[in-house]
């Protein structure tokens, strides 16, 4: 694909040298298919726009959680940027159609890969940043990630429930006592099934069963979290 109108329409920038956003957009299958030399992928962009991401994404938490800890901060950012959440929002762009990859990362699906789809994003926010400077590549991260930004604000990002059940205690009680024990156990070998209950200084707060002991402690932590706790 060729005409960008639509994703200078997303990303509601358009980029003096087109020839940045090409390099942008092409993948190293691609680059090694044609024979266009690796200076011409867009790993380095990816490089550049990874910082730069960290870095909008940061500051803006920092201004709007007045009181956290570096601790959380890092937490809340690495919710914001974390593969999985760039993929997402390159899916919401419409990305992947942009890309250019060989024949063989296309036909094995690589148009929604996420970890793909997450480098680009990235690489798309360097070259932004080398065409338009920090002023530009700022409003278009921050118009691009900034629900995902106020929700991991709020801690509403994350599914890392342990985490969060574990930052909203230590914070009424640093020194409070956090276990999971597994409380029941059923099925064949190949089919288990855990039930585990999440306590605090030894007092049961939640329970939830999951495919594994990780997955059931998960489900004990986000039970706790649903009656009340945070």
């Amino acid at each position: 694909m060729n005409n960008y109108d639509e994703l200078y329409r997303i990303i509601d920038y358009r980029f003096n040298d087109e020839d940045l956003l090409k390099k942008a957009l092409t993948h190293s299958s691609y680059a090694a298919e044609c024979k266009i030399g690796y200076e011409n992928n867009n790993e380095r962009l990816e490089f550049i726009g990874d910082a730069y991401v960290d870095a909008v994404v940061g500051m803006k938490l920092f201004e709007i959680m007045g009181k956290a800890h570096e601790g959380m901060l890092s937490r809340r950012r690495a919710d914001v940027v974390c593969e999985a959440s760039l993929a997402d929002t390159a899916v919401y762009m419409g990305l992947g159609e942009f890309i250019l990859l060989g024949k063989g990362e296309d036909a094995s699906g690589g148009r929604s890969k996420p970890s793909i789809l997450s480098d680009t994003f990235e690489a798309l926010m360097g070259a932004i940043f080398i065409d338009g400077g920090y002023e530009t590549v700022s409003r278009v991260i921050l118009r691009l990630l900034g629900d995902k930004i106020q929700a991991a604000a709020e801690g509403k990002l994350s599914s890392d429930f342990k985490t969060k059940l574990q930052e909203y205690l230590q914070n009424k009680d640093h020194n409070v006592k956090i276990e999971y024990k597994v409380v029941d156990e059923s099925g064949p070998d190949h089919m288990k099934e855990f039930t585990v209950a999440a306590l605090a200084n030894g007092v049961a707060l939640g329970i939830g069963s999951g495919a594994s002991k990780a997955k059931a402690e998960q489900a004990a932590a986000e039970n706790a979290l649903s009656k009340g706790v945070e």
